[in-house]
C-alpha cells in the first residue's frame, strides 16, 4: 500500500448518497472532496496538451492552431467523462503524444498522405481496435500477459514519466553520449528544482492535496520569475473547423491495398498496447486490480480507449488514448470515474479559458510527473530477476520505453524476448495462445521497414 492509500480520507457518513452509490465511493475508501482534488491534479498535469497537440501537428496539416486546441479539449473532455460514467475508472483521455507526431511527420510529410488521409487512418485504425474489444479478445489479450510484463509495463512508464519529467523541466538535454544532466542556469530549472523540493516536502508530511498544491505554488513562482505569464486577450469563441477532417480512402488510393493495411496495423498496435501499459499501471496504483493484474470492468474501459482513436481522427486532432498522467490524481486519493468527470469537464471549460489553462508550464508540472514516477516504480519489487524467463523480458520493457520515448517499443521488446526465452528452454507449450499472435504481431512492427522495402 502506498503512502497516498494510506492517507486517503476516510469517507464521510451519507454512504447512501446517489455519487456514493454509482461511483463507489465508500467501497472504494474515497470521499467527492478527494475525487474532485484528484481531477483537478489530473487535469492541471496533462492540460499541457491542449497547447502542445496543435505545435506539432497543425503545421504540417496545415489547420489553424486555435481550431486544433479547441477540438483538443473538447474530445478530451467528452471522452474523458465517458470514461468515468461507463468504466468507472481514474482515467482520463486526450490526443496521444508520440502518435500524433508520427501522424504529422510519418504519414503527411512522409508517406505523402493528405492530412485528411492521414486522420482516416487513425479512424479506420480506431474502428478496427473498438471491434477486438466488443468480440473480446482486447481483454483475452490483457489477461493473457504473465503478471511479471503487466508489473514492468507498469515501471516502464513510470521511469518515462519521469524522464519526460526532468526533460520539461529543464534538468535533462542532450549531451555525450546521449544526454546529461543540465546544472540549473536557468530560471525554468530552478523553478522545477524549487517546485521538486517543495512537492517532496508536502508529500513527505502526507499534506492533504500536496500535488495540487504544489503545482499552483510552483506556477505562482514562475508567474514571479517570468517563466510563465498571464496572456492579455484571448477569445472566448472557439473554432471547430478541424471537426469531420478525415478521408477513409486516402490512404489505400496512395500507398496500395497492401502497404495501406500494414500502415493501419501500425497504429492499431501503437493505440492498442499504450492503453494496455496505461490502463494495467494506473489501476493497480489504484487498488483496482485483483492478485493476477486483472482490472475490473476492463471491457468497458478499453471500449471507451477505443472509441478515443476514432473520435479523435474524426476530430481531426489525432488518436485520443488513456493518458498515464492519470496516475498523478491516482497518487492524490482518486479511486473512481468520478475524478475522470471532473478532469473532463475542466477540458470543457478550457474550450473557452484555453489561453488561461497555458499559465500552468511545464516546469511547474514536472515535478509531480518526477514524483508519480517514483511511487509506480515501486512495482518494481514483485518482480522477479534471478529468473531469466521473468526478469530479463521484464527489464527489456522497463528500460526500452524512457530510453526510446515509446512505451510501445518497450511492451514489443518485453513480449517477444518472453516467448523466444520459453521456446528455447522448451516451454513453449507454457505460452498463452494468444501471447504468440502477439508476439508475432511485434515481429511484424519491428520489421515493418524491411516489409515495405520488400513490398516495393
Amino acid at each position: 500500500m502506498t503512502d497516498t492509500q494510506e492517507r486517503t480520507p476516510a469517507p464521510p457518513a451519507g454512504g447512501g448518497s446517489g455519487l456514493d452509490s454509482y461511483f463507489k465511493l465508500t467501497e472504494r475508501g474515497t470521499s467527492v472532496g478527494t475525487e474532485v482534488r484528484a481531477g483537478f491534479t489530473t487535469f492541471l498535469v496533462m492540460a499541457y496538451i491542449i497547447f502542445v497537440n496543435p505545435s506539432i501537428i497543425a503545421e504540417p496539416l496545415g489547420f489553424d492552431g486555435g481550431a486544433v486546441a479547441a477540438a483538443t479539449a473538447l474530445v478530451a473532455g467528452l471522452l474523458t467523462i465517458l470514461m468515468g460514467v461507463v468504466a468507472n475508472v481514474p482515467i482520463a483521455m486526450a490526443a496521444g503524444l508520440g502518435i500524433n507526431a508520427a501522424v504529422a511527420f510519418g504519414l503527411v510529410l512522409g508517406d505523402g498522405l493528405t492530412p485528411e488521409g492521414a486522420m482516416g487512418v487513425i479512424v479506420l485504425e480506431g474502428i478496427i481496435v473498438a471491434a477486438l474489444v466488443l468480440v473480446g479478445l482486447r481483454e483475452a489479450i490483457m489477461n493473457a500477459v504473465p503478471m511479471a510484463l503487466k508489473r514492468a509495463i507498469g515501471v516502464g512508464i513510470g521511469l518515462f514519466i519521469l524522464f519526460i519529467g526532468f526533460v520539461n523541466g529543464g534538468l535533462i538535454g542532450p549531451g555525450v553520449p546521449v544526454v546529461e544532466f543540465v546544472f540549473p542556469n536557468t530560471n525554468g530549472a530552478w523553478v522545477t528544482l524549487i517546485g521538486l523540493g517543495l512537492t517532496v516536502l508536502l508529500y513527505a508530511r502526507k499534506v492533504p492535496g500536496a500535488l495540487i498544491i504544489s503545482i499552483l505554488a510552483t506556477t505562482a513562482v514562475a508567474l514571479v520569475w517570468g517563466v510563465a505569464s498571464v496572456p492579455e486577450n484571448f477569445s472566448v469563441t472557439p473554432s471547430f473547423d478541424t471537426l469531420g477532417a478525415f478521408d477513409l480512402g486516402n490512404v489505400f488510393d496512395h500507398l496500395g491495398i497492401v502497404a495501406a493495411l500494414l500502415t493501419i496495423f501500425s497504429f492499431m498496435l501503437t493505440d492498442f498496447f499504450d492503453t494496455m501499459g496505461t490502463a494495467t499501471a494506473v489501476t493497480e496504483q489504484a487498488g483496482l486490480t485483483d492478485e493476477d493484474g486483472n482490472i475490473d470492468n476492463i471491457g468497458k474501459l478499453l471500449f471507451v480507449d477505443s472509441l478515443g482513436a476514432a473520435a479523435g481522427g474524426a476530430a481531426g486532432i489525432s488518436s485520443n488514448t488513456s493518458y498515464i498522467e492519470s496516475s498523478a490524481g491516482v497518487a492524490e486519493g482518486g479511486r473512481t470515474g468520478l475524478t475522470s468527470v471532473v478532469v473532463g469537464v475542466l477540458f470543457l471549460i478550457a474550450i473557452f479559458l484555453s489561453p488561461l489553462a497555458g499559465i500552468v508550464p511545464p516546469q511547474a508540472t514536472a515535478p509531480t510527473l518526477i514524483l508519480v514516477g517514483f511511487l509506480m516504480a515501486g512495482l518494481i519489487k514483485g518482480i522477479d530477476f534471478d529468473d531469466l524467463e521473468e526478469g530479463f523480458p521484464a527489464l527489456l520493457a522497463i528500460v526500452l520505453m524512457p530510453l526510446t520515448f515509446s512505451i510501445t517499443v518497450g511492451i514489443g521488446a518485453g513480449f517477444v524476448m518472453y516467448a523466444f526465452i520459453k521456446v528455447v528452454k522448451g516451454k513453449a507449450s507454457e505460452l498463452h495462445p494468444l501471447m504468440w499472435v502477439v508476439s508475432i504481431a511485434f515481429l511484424v512492427y519491428f520489421g515493418q521497414a524491411v516489409l515495405r522495402g520488400l513490398i516495393s
